[in-house]
C-alpha cells in the first residue's frame, strides 16, 4: 500500500471513529391567533449542573413564510418544573407573529445551542387560527 493510501485510510478511520456532535431534532406544533405573538422557544444560560454558562444561541435556519420572528434577551427565574427550579437565569427567546389577517399553516426551523454546547434543531409547525382565544396573561412578547 502506498504512503498516500495509508494516510488516506488512517484519516478516513479517524473520521469514522470521531465522536458525533450532540445534535437532536424535535418537531412540535403551536397554535396562535392571527396577528398575535407567541413565544416559540426560551433557552436559559444554565448548564446541566445548574451553574451559569455562556448565553445560548438561537439561529433561524428556516424562516416563516407568513409571519416574522423576533428574538429577545432577558432574565427569568426558572419555574418549579424546570430541571434547575427557582434559578435566576439569562435567556434567549424567539417569538412568532403572523402577517395581519393571515390564517393557515406556517413553519419555522431554529437551531438552539445551549450553554453546554448541545445543539437541538426545532422544527415548529404553526397553525394560525382566527378563532384562537388568547389567555388573559402577560404581554405577548414578555419573557
Amino acid at each position: 500500500m502506498s504512503p498516500v493510501r495509508s494516510i488516506a485510510a488512517l484519516a478516513a478511520g479517524l473520521l469514522l471513529t470521531a465522536p458525533a456532535l450532540a445534535q437532536t431534532t424535535v418537531t412540535r406544533s403551536e397554535t396562535v391567533a392571527t396577528g398575535k405573538t407567541v413565544r416559540l422557544a426560551i433557552v436559559p444560560n444554565l448548564k446541566k449542573d445548574c451553574s451559569a454558562g455562556p448565553m445560548p444561541e438561537i439561529r433561524v435556519s428556516g424562516a416563516p413564510k407568513n409571519g416574522s420572528l423576533i428574538t429577545k434577551v432577558g432574565k427569568i427565574k426558572t419555574p418549579a418544573s424546570y430541571r434547575c427550579p427557582g434559578k435566576d437565569a439569562a435567556v434567549q427567546a424567539v417569538f412568532y407573529q403572523s402577517k395581519a389577517g393571515f390564517t393557515g399553516s406556517d413553519e419555522v426551523t431554529v437551531d438552539v445551542k445551549d450553554s453546554d454546547g448541545t445543539i437541538q434543531t426545532q422544527n415548529i409547525k404553526i397553525t394560525v387560527d382566527a378563532a384562537k382565544k388568547d389567555a388573559p396573561a402577560k404581554s405577548a412578547t414578555e419573557l
